[in-house]
């Protein structure tokens, strides 16, 4: 079961947003559960300059089979012209843990 589940990630400049990203991927059922770490300062290059800015990184506990929903989705509310879009794969786990992402980020039938 736990080559099913992916951890997907993205960052954002703005807390508000970042909690936005996170509601609205579990509310539509992508994503299980998605955590906002806490703002951190990231460097980067951005268009031949070297940036910094504060940060919040969101994690996606998903389904193989959800990932390409939510990424579309992600990218199509994301405000940043090239998000980061990261997948990690979970080799391991808890077998409840890993079975109760898998139960909440199936969609539900209409009611």
């Amino acid at each position: 079961m736990a080559s099913e589940i992916v951890i997907a990630q993205t960052t954002i400049d703005d807390e508000e947003r970042a909690k936005a990203l996170a509601r609205g991927a579990v509310e539509n059922r992508l994503a299980a559960c998605a955590h906002i770490d806490p703002p951190f300062n990231a460097v980067y290059w951005w268009k031949d300059a070297l940036e910094t800015a504060q940060e919040w990184r969101i994690s996606y506990k998903t389904t193989q089979e959800r990932l390409p929903e939510l990424e579309a989705w992600v990218s199509e509310q994301h405000s940043y012209e090239v998000p980061e879009w990261v997948t990690l794969p979970v080799t391991g786990g808890s077998e409840a843990y890993l079975a109760w992402v898998v139960e909440e980020s199936t969609p539900r039938p209409a009611k």
